[in-house]
């Protein structure tokens, strides 16, 4: 399926004609090969992969470098996809540290855009950001990097104080030059009149179908993991059970020596081989000898 790499001015485009975006999350060149054949519209390389690809219990420890190792892989595999990359907790609390890091997401990296979490208090890397010529993704709702101020990851919103602060944070982020606002676990009803308010794309994960688009971790839409599933995550395959089976079936064959078979292995000339046992006996006698 050919794509055609999107701008931020295309993403623009999109919401005026109501076409829904399609993210999701790749870590490495194969995933990001397997998400541009399926036409996704952008990929996300998410601090997310600390906890599906690195075994961490949240996005906290992943660092610059991680972010940059594997925003490059995905970059090689996705040449015709737009590639939005996270910046890490602790990467942007100030105007020079947020240039300096999405400067290496840009040109180590190759990514297309950045992404950034929170609201008012970021406004200003934002707009520093924007004027040096890096598009940003926003991030607001349930911000996975301020789990633990947070007191947990749960939906944000809920009541109308709160959801009137994500509302004006969405705004904002608007104002300071975002191209598109991730929104998180917010109820749909918010998400909807944020959608609406806005000029720039809303994309949800666990806001509703009211949102411009929708992202969805890749390990929760292939079933590659054993983790607890979020409610608002649709498994699409079992991903994680086949390949055990498979890996299973290998281990199988391989202890019963059914693998590898002939159509696995490499031949030689009969009478190449005759040559080759008779050189090496004679290899091993002289050896005896010495």
């Amino acid at each position: 399926m050919a794509n055609k790499k999107l701008s931020v001015t295309d993403l623009r485009e999109k919401k005026i004609h109501k076409e829904k975006l399609v993210m999701m999350t790749a870590y490495d060149y194969p995933s990001a090969k397997m998400a541009e054949a399926a036409g996704i519209d952008m990929i996300l390389v998410g601090d997310s992969l600390g906890m599906a690809v690195l075994g961490y219990d949240s996005t906290l420890p992943v660092t610059i470098e991680d972010m940059v190792h594997h925003t490059k892989a995905v970059t090689r595999g996705a040449k015709q996809t737009m590639v939005v990359a996270d910046l890490p907790f602790l990467t942007y609390t100030n105007v020079q540290d947020a240039i300096i890091h999405a400067g290496r997401l840009m040109q180590e990296g190759l990514a297309d855009a950045v992404k950034m979490e929170g609201g008012t208090e970021i406004a200003s890397q934002i707009e520093a950001l924007v004027q040096a010529g890096i598009p940003v993704i926003g991030h607001i709702g349930l911000t996975p990097q301020a789990v633990n101020q947070l007191g947990g990851f749960k939906v944000q919103g809920s009541d109308p104080i709160s959801a009137k602060r994500i509302f004006i944070a969405a705004k904002e982020l608007e104002q300071a030059g975002c191209s598109g606002i991730v929104l998180e676990c917010v109820p749909r009803v918010l998400a909807g009149l944020i959608t609406e308010a806005l000029s720039i794309p809303t994309i949800g994960i666990g806001a509703g179908a009211e949102c411009d688009g929708q992202v969805l971790v890749l390990h929760d839409l292939l079933g590659l993991s054993e983790a607890y599933l979020p409610r608002f995550a649709k498994q699409y395959m079992d991903g994680y059970g086949q390949m055990v089976e498979a890996i299973a079936e290998y281990r199988k064959e391989v202890k019963e020596q059914a693998f590898p078979d002939h159509d696995h292995s490499f031949g030689m000339k009969k009478e190449w081989a005759e040559q080759l046992r008779n050189d090496i006996a004679a290899l091993q006698e002289e050896w005896k000898r010495l």
